[in-house]
């Protein structure tokens, strides 16, 4: 598990990178693997509810893991940041 420390330094590299590369507003991809869990997969689409976002997911092979794609439009670096931070609280997540 990473530190607060670490965590907030990622975030402002990932800021400082997106600022650098994007212009606002930019259509933005995220990607999320949770384990297979209805609740949780609903926990993360609820999040991008009234966004206009395309979310698909794909269950894993052995159907332990799912995968979730969410292609939506973002007004900064700091919208995006703060949905990955919402979706962090999803138990198991992995942002990717």
């Amino acid at each position: 598990m990473k530190s607060k420390k670490e965590v907030e330094e990622f975030y402002i590299r990932l800021k400082d990178e997106l600022d650098r590369t994007t212009q606002w507003p930019s259509l933005y991809l995220y990607k999320f693997i949770v384990p297979t869990d209805e609740k949780k997969v609903k926990q993360i689409e609820t999040i991008f509810n009234n966004t206009g976002a395309v979310i698909t997911t794909k269950t894993s092979s052995n159907g332990k893991y799912t995968s979730i794609s969410i292609e939506v439009t973002m007004n900064s670096a700091d919208a995006v940041i703060d949905k990955y931070k919402e979706v962090s609280v999803v138990e198991g997540v992995i942002s990717l």
